[in-house]
């Protein structure tokens, strides 16, 4: 790549698995409920992720047509259900309840674009988190620490959540919001300029 990618995106998990992985970007968020929107007449998760991140891709890529744009969507979904961000700690509480000793999916939609000359590349990656059997004085805890109000399904791996976690199949890095693996293999596959 000439120049750096544009992630369009504020969150600052993606920033920094972008940075770990050694991937030069610069930060443009994409306009508010841009990702909302899209994502509201998707028929489940997967499509749900998907138009999420492509909207956020797309967003952006119109400001910069010829940047290379990276859209992300992660959500949690448990039978089918997605979870978004809890925003209060009663409502983490909850959403740690229901995943208490269950299996749960957590999707990321991937969406590389450009819009001069046109390009673009999709993917949806999928990883499984199954959680310890958690006792309520733990969910109360955690909850009130609010570290997981702003996460999708109320945790993070990567912070003191991770103690919540049995076990994870699949991407770690999808699982804190960033499949990297998925976004090099793309990256690899974009022409130049």
């Amino acid at each position: 790549m000439r120049e750096p990618l544009i992630l369009a995106s504020a969150s600052p998990r993606r920033r920094e698995l972008l940075a770990a992985a050694g991937i030069p970007h610069e930060v443009v968020p994409p306009g508010a409920g841009v990702e909302a929107a899209a994502g509201a007449a998707a028929a489940g998760p997967r499509e749900f992720v998907l138009a999420a991140a492509r909207a956020k891709a797309q967003d952006v890529a119109r400001r910069f047509p010829e940047r290379l744009v990276l859209g992300a969507d992660t959500v949690i979904a448990l039978e089918g259900e997605v979870l978004g961000k809890p925003g209060a700690p009663a409502r983490t509480a909850a959403m740690l309840a229901r995943l208490s000793g269950r299996t749960h999916e957590v999707l990321t939609g991937v969406v590389l674009a450009r819009l001069a000359p046109a390009w673009s590349r999709e993917a949806v990656v999928c990883s499984a988190v199954t959680f310890k059997v958690l006792a309520p004085e733990a969910i109360a805890r955690y909850a009130a620490g609010g570290e997981g109000d702003d996460k999708a399904g109320g945790y993070a791996l990567q912070g003191a959540g991770g103690a919540l976690i049995a076990r994870t199949e699949g991407s770690v890095a999808n699982v804190i919001g960033l499949p990297v693996e998925t976004v090099l293999a793309l990256l690899a596959e974009a022409p130049e300029a």
